[in-house]
């Protein structure tokens, strides 16, 4: 392993810079040249493809986002596409390659070795924590606090006014940030993909509380929540209580923002330099991870296609505290 190139992929997630430069750093450590690769794979396909060194990833690891930028590209979908991206890495001589991404990055990387054989290890980077084979993903902490820090405002003014807000939080396929924004935030309700949480039984818990004298509630929704997004249930809970004094908040993309915390900073340079590690190892196809605290590596075919649930245990506990 001489030259290996490092890039992000998908969803932009904080202390992804965090990762890239440990990538950097390691490499240079080991000895290994590397090139950084802009905007994920359409940015392979198109030869953004630049030599990176220690300076190259100074004053970055306290940035949210990423200096390598992120693309979604159609065209790496294709066999063509995947060949001209073959073909670039071949000019710049890049033999390995670390991808720090989600779902969608893991499954192109595990193709494009099917097909080309450059080797990848991957790191988890994004905010959904719904990746298989690590405990936590780069990002998610941040995002959870930032979750946290709106609801907490949001629970000022909704004592103030005594009014419901249905806050809506990130999370398509997974409830991992609304459970613990539910659970630090004081919440009534959390409405995940992974629970079956009916409009009926939001309303029953609505007058449960007002016969308590409750005079504000918080109902935390993922995205992804089978019954709609937070404007929809909204609507579907003033129908039945028309009286209700009610708000609909989506923090939407403020949660993939911002200074990763301490705890995305350590975890991300960790598998950063676990990535360059592993490819030295001659792993290949592998995504790094941490399960109870301990470094792993997760064949990505099992990185995306099984499932990694959220304890009931935690589920249990937004009702148990919400009484």
């Amino acid at each position: 392993m001489k030259r290996i190139g490092v890039y992000t992929s998908g969803g932009d997630a904080p202390g992804m810079n965090a990762c890239v430069r440990a990538v950097v750093r390691a490499a240079v450590y080991y000895g290994i040249e590397v090139y950084g690769i802009k905007r994920g794979y359409s940015g392979m396909i198109n030869g953004e493809i630049f030599k990176m060194d220690s300076s190259s990833v100074s004053n970055i690891i306290q940035k949210g986002g990423t200096i390598l930028k992120s693309a979604r590209s159609k065209e790496f979908a294709t066999k063509e596409g995947r060949q001209k991206a073959y073909d670039q890495l071949q000019k710049f001589g890049i033999d390995g390659l670390v991808a720090i991404g989600g779902n969608g990055t893991f499954t192109g990387a595990k193709l494009f070795y099917e097909e080309f054989g450059i080797p990848t290890v991957g790191a988890p980077g994004t905010i959904d924590n719904d990746l298989y084979g690590t405990d936590y993903t780069i990002g998610y902490d941040t995002a959870v606090n930032t979750a946290l820090e709106a609801i907490d405002k949001i629970r000022d003014t909704a004592d103030s006014h005594e009014r419901v807000f249905f806050v809506e939080v990130m999370g398509r396929d997974s409830g991992y940030i609304a459970i613990p924004c539910a659970i630090g935030g004081g919440a009534e309700i959390a409405m995940i993909p992974e629970a079956v949480t009916t409009v009926e039984s939001i309303i029953e818990t609505i007058r449960v509380g007002w016969g308590r004298s409750k005079t504000s509630s918080i109902i935390i929704i993922a995205e992804g929540e089978i019954e709609g997004g937070a404007i929809s249930i909204a609507a579907k809970v003033m129908e039945v209580l028309p009286d209700m004094d009610a708000r609909v908040t989506i923090l939407g993309h403020v949660q993939r923002g911002g200074p990763p915390t301490v705890f995305d900073r350590m975890l991300a340079s960790r598998l950063g330099i676990a990535c360059v590690k592993g490819l030295i190892d001659g792993r290949k196809n592998v995504m790094a991870g941490t399960i109870h605290n301990s470094l792993v590596y997760t064949p990505f075919e099992e990185t995306i296609t099984k499932k990694k649930e959220i304890s009931p245990d935690l589920i249990k506990a937004v009702e148990m505290l919400s009484v």
